[in-house]
């Protein structure tokens, strides 16, 4: 009964890509040209930070960066590079009230940190500050955090407001590392310290640039109480190892 009226649905409102819009063979998915564009992530990659590694390395490898400077987080993952080829879906979703797109983020995100979904005891999102929430009528983060709960096969976990806003901040667009850093320290408090008390938790954001917000996020989860604080982003900025370290941002 569901799959013939799965059928019947197709054929009055056939799937389609969620960049293009073209017709597709199923829904939550991309068109071969669009799926060509997008450059997913995965192994060989840093065990700390998912920063992927241009040639193969051995389990659970860690990157120059994290050596030299641990990320306040445990571990993250991302489903794809942000480059020009994740640019329009991100922005869609964030900004031009996509949100029918979120499951299917969600099962992106769910294989591609399917470790750190399996391990947590509580799943977060990164909050917005009430006046951006009230602007923008919803957080991409927390409808990303909510469709992973349930479709990770143990739903019950997700804490919508585990964390808050302690302060509104500016965008962090166009900020440096540094900057980014200053822009959101102290700027997030958890709302109950009992629910994570020696417990793991799984922030989830949309877009992972330098990893001050992740980060600061994990710090206040840490002083609160948590035991482990790992990321799942639906998109990484991932850093040209050709440029110069002085010319270029951190990731922390």
């Amino acid at each position: 009964m569901h799959r013939l009226a799965r059928s019947l649905l197709d054929v009055l409102l056939p799937p389609r890509c969620l960049a293009c819009g073209t017709i597709v063979g199923e829904p939550g998915a991309l068109c071969p040209d669009c799926f060509a564009r997008v450059t997913f992530l995965g192994p060989p990659q840093c065990a700390r930070c998912g920063d992927p590694f241009e040639l193969p390395m051995e389990e659970g490898a860690v990157c120059a960066v994290c050596v030299a400077e641990p990320p306040p987080f445990d571990r993250a993952r991302a489903v794809m590079r942000y480059d020009d080829g994740a640019r329009d879906l991100v922005l869609r979703f964030k900004h031009a009230d996509r949100t029918d797109c979120a499951p299917a983020f969600a099962r992106w995100m769910i294989r591609a940190g399917r470790e750190l979904v399996t391990a947590a005891d509580v799943i977060a999102p990164v909050p917005l500050h009430r006046l951006r929430l009230l602007k923008r009528r919803y957080n991409q983060a927390a409808l990303l955090a909510r469709a992973i709960d349930r479709q990770s096969g143990a739903p019950g976990r997700f804490v919508p407001d585990l964390l808050t806003r302690a302060r509104r901040t500016p965008p962090q667009e166009g900020l440096g590392r540094q900057g980014r850093a200053r822009n959101v320290r102290a700027a997030f408090a958890v709302v109950d310290a009992a629910r994570i008390q020696g417990r793991r938790v799984l922030l989830v954001d949309d877009v992972l640039t330098t990893g001050a917000t992740v980060g600061e996020c994990a710090r206040t989860l840490r002083r609160a109480g948590a035991a482990a604080v790992d990321v799942v982003c639906l998109a990484r900025v991932v850093l040209d190892p050709l440029h110069d370290a002085a010319e270029t941002d951190s990731l922390y």
